[in-house]
């Protein structure tokens, strides 16, 4: 692919650990059904990760290492009596950039670990980032 914006590195801040090992035991959605999981950060970002607490509600970014990035168009939640839509307009994991993005609360910190529910990402998906959550735009 050719680009003007140049390369690119992303250096993954941690790994999430769940029971979660492949698309069969996955849920579509982190709300329907997904495990708690660990997210373990790597040592070197122990002060980015320091002000965490449980009921903190995070925005954690995942590079879905399993993905198929040659993937343009699907049916959206693997149902094939919908229509075929590009991935842009669905959140298929399968898409040229394959960025997760899941909300989550957190409910326990154990140093560079920290206990959230409703992260549908498979065992050993590195994490890219995590963000606190904004509230709604009255609330700010």
């Amino acid at each position: 692919m050719n680009s003007d914006y140049g390369a690119f590195t992303l250096d993954p801040v941690g790994r999430v650990e769940s029971t979660i090992k492949d698309r069969t035991d996955a849920p579509k959605q982190g709300d329907e059904g997904a495990p708690d999981a660990w997210i373990v950060f790597e040592p070197e970002f122990r002060e980015a990760a320091m002000d965490l607490e449980p009921g903190d509600r995070l925005v954690v970014l995942t590079w879905l290492d399993r993905a198929d990035r040659t993937v343009q168009r699907n049916h959206s939640r693997g149902d094939s009596s919908r229509p075929l839509m590009g991935v842009f307009g669905n959140r298929s994991p399968d898409r040229p950039n394959p960025i997760g993005l899941h909300t989550v609360t957190v409910s326990e910190v154990d140093g560079l670990r920290v206990l959230v529910s409703d992260l549908e990402a498979f065992d050993g998906t590195p994490v890219l980032d995590v963000k606190a959550e904004l509230p709604p735009i009255g609330e700010r």
